[in-house]
């Protein structure tokens, strides 16, 4: 392999952009599924390293991992479903759907318990759901195309459209600016995540929108036309809805919730998920999307053959190519190493690979030379530091791990 370092940001990039198109909606459970003792059926907003779709297609995340722990805790079957968008998600927790609705989702300042009357109303997630505990805080912020205008001040913006996403709760936390800058055209959003918000911005389809900080880190190094102009309300709770007649189920889930902040859990994944990502310099973050464009379709089937002939996932194996030769099928190193994967001489020769500058050939090769290095790695390493652990093998190589 070639020597160089591994860039994480680079990586996490790559693998964060392509494991966003892996969040499809599935079908919602039958009515009352949230019944069954045994089952702890959530329905979800799949966000960026909240809930997403990471390697071998299992679920991970911040609010993922949490959420599996207290079923696990309570000796349920975590059960789960995916919503279009928040609104959908709220209707489907008032009616009874699902026990618990989480995904980027803030709680609000008093949790009402009067549902709301009238069957045709849109459900009001203030009233026809409970809401745990803050799990934890985010700042809204509005973000603007960084080839257009960068508003100062609300005042800037009278005559202008700014999107929010419907029904998260984010549109508390500017409530009272809406009324004072009635100018300004307020465009409710029913879309998935905040991402399409984001994307909507950087292609400058919509002039500006409101979203979280914790939103606008994850997607840096993945939309470049795009910067924070400024906060767009007081920091919010990220919280857990349930329906209205479960005080009980509420309760033992802002138990569980402090505990996990008093020994530490909680910390220990907001720093898995949400650590602070390196900014790649804009020329090396364009490449990148140059690269995503114009080369990654030619060669998405090899990585998914990749996948799965091995079990190695394609978006790690896509990131690691870039890494390694920036999808260059014909690169050639300093050292020697060739192709799109860096394999030098004598590792083709262990893995039968004849021809480096094969892409799809090369691919393979890697992914079971991954595996490989995954499989000789002692049982006590679980993951995520398992992945890491290969993937520092896959650069320096095992016996060099090993020393280390």
């Amino acid at each position: 392999m070639s020597p160089r370092r591994p860039s994480p940001a680079l990586a996490r990039a790559l693998a964060l952009t392509l494991a966003l198109t892996a969040c499809q909606p599935q079908a919602p459970p039958p009515p009352r599924a949230a019944a069954n003792a045994h089952a702890l059926v959530v329905i979800v907003r799949p966000a960026p390293a909240a809930w997403f779709i990471g390697p071998q297609d299992a679920p991970q995340g911040f609010e993922h991992d949490l959420i599996a722990r207290f079923a696990r805790e309570n000796k349920l079957d975590l059960v789960a479903v995916t919503a279009d968008s928040a609104t959908d998600l709220i209707r489907q927790v008032a009616r009874g759907d699902a026990r618990v609705g989480l995904g980027g989702l803030y709680r609000p300042a008093t949790d009402a318990r009067t549902p709301r009357r009238g069957p045709h109303a849109p459900p009001d997630p203030d009233r026809e759901v409970l809401w745990t505990d803050g799990i934890t805080s985010v700042e809204p912020v509005l973000i603007y195309n960084t080839d257009g205008f960068q508003p100062k001040s609300w005042r800037d913006l009278d005559g202008a459209e700014v999107a929010y996403l419907t029904d998260t709760g984010i549109e508390r936390g500017f409530a009272n600016i809406r009324r004072e800058h009635p100018g300004i055209r307020w465009k409710p959003v029913d879309a998935g995540s905040a991402d399409a918000l984001i994307a909507d911005v950087d292609d400058a389809t919509i002039d500006y929108a409101i979203v979280t900080s914790a939103d606008v880190a994850l997607a840096r190094n993945v939309h470049l036309g795009f910067d924070v102009a400024f906060p767009a309300g007081p920091k919010g709770e990220i919280a857990w809805a349930v329906p209205a007649g479960q005080a009980k189920l509420r309760d033992a889930l802002d138990a569980f919730i402090a505990r996990m902040q008093h020994d530490g859990t909680l910390a220990a994944l907001l720093d898995r998920y949400f650590a602070p990502v390196r900014t790649l310099p804009r020329p090396d973050a364009g490449a990148l999307h140059d690269k995503m464009q114009s080369t990654l379709p030619r060669l998405r089937r090899y990585f998914q053959q990749a996948q799965d002939d091995t079990g190695i996932d394609g978006r790690l194996l896509a990131a690691v190519a870039y890494q390694e030769s920036q999808l260059d099928a014909d690169a050639t190193s300093e050292t020697g190493a060739r192709g799109i994967m860096q394999m030098t001489g004598d590792t083709a020769k262990t893995l039968g690979l004849d021809d480096r500058l094969d892409p799809g050939a090369s691919i393979l090769a890697a992914a079971r030379y991954l595996r490989y290095l995954r499989d000789k790695l002692p049982a006590r390493i679980t993951e995520p530091d398992r992945t890491f652990m290969m993937l520092a093998a896959f650069n320096i190589g095992l016996g060099h791990l090993e020393d280390a």
